[in-house]
């Protein structure tokens, strides 16, 4: 297996993670940002996730196991795998106390400086740093696998993920910024805690890559797809219902689904 890709894999991941710093800017602008394109964005962001998960990588894992282990036992060890990605990042929802955790995030546009004090929004803004960085990882090693393996399939999990980063990044830096007044903080904060998906892309790469084989990959692949079906179900909708319209949320699911279908068969 060669790694000439590894430049832009990582380039990829690092764009998809810094996009926090997209949604710190607009949280400085809050009284020009329009929830209702979020909530579209957002659906898009889990069209394009749902879609590519079920029908390019966890097919990709299947196909890898399937040739690797026959039919029967690939099957199983796909569908095993598929399933272990969503434990362990239901398992990191379990350990974040909710109320820091960005995949519980509530409408971060309403708050105020009047909802509380400054210490307490300050520790709201780093526990939501440091949640968001945690759950960033196995994000970030989605992203770099997937353009490892595959250049195009890496583009859409990277555009993917840097969407639904925006509205992390908004939960990050609105706390911060009405904690201190400082702009720079709150989008360097903002930046740090996304700045997790390259880091752990490249702590995954180098802890498995010893191991990195097609069995490797695919059991990876479908780790990953269920990652992103999990992000999807458990954050993407239910923050893009919450910010918008249900039809918006659902308009910009199919749209997702739509173009990422489209693509794969331009690029096939």
């Amino acid at each position: 297996m060669t790694f000439e890709n590894i430049p832009f894999a990582l380039g990829l991941t690092l764009f998809a993670g810094l996009s926090t710093g997209i949604g710190s800017l607009m949280a400085f602008f809050s009284r020009k940002f329009n929830p209702k394109f979020l909530a579209g964005a957002l659906g898009f962001s889990a069209g394009v996730m749902i879609y590519v998960s079920f029908v390019e990588i966890l097919q990709k894992a299947k196909d890898s196991l399937t040739d690797l282990y026959g039919i029967k036992q690939g099957y199983w060890t796909t569908v095993i795998a598929f399933f272990a990605g969503i434990g362990i990042i239901a398992l990191i929802d379990w350990l974040v106390p909710s109320f820091e955790n960005p995949h519980e995030m509530k409408n971060v546009g309403s708050g105020t400086p009047a909802d509380a004090g400054q210490k307490k929004l300050m520790r709201m803004g780093i526990f939501s740093a440091l949640a968001i960085a945690i759950h960033n990882f196995p994000e970030g090693l989605a992203t770099f696998i997937g353009a490892l393996k595959d250049p195009a399939l890496g583009i859409s999990i990277a555009v993917a993920i840097a969407i639904h980063n925006i509205p992390e990044g908004i939960a990050v830096s609105a706390p911060i910024y009405f904690a201190t007044r400082s702009r720079k903080k709150a989008f360097f904060y903002s930046l740090l805690s996304g700045f997790s998906e390259p880091v752990g892309a490249l702590a995954g790469f180098f802890l498995l890559k010893r191991f990195f084989s097609d069995a490797t990959f695919g059991l990876i692949f479908a780790v990953v797809a269920g990652i992103m079906i999990y992000i999807s179900l458990d954050e993407l909708l239910p923050t893009a219902e919450e910010y918008g319209e249900h039809h918006i949320a659902i308009l910009g699911l199919i749209a997702g689904m739509m173009l990422m279908a489209f693509s794969l068969v331009l690029f096939a």
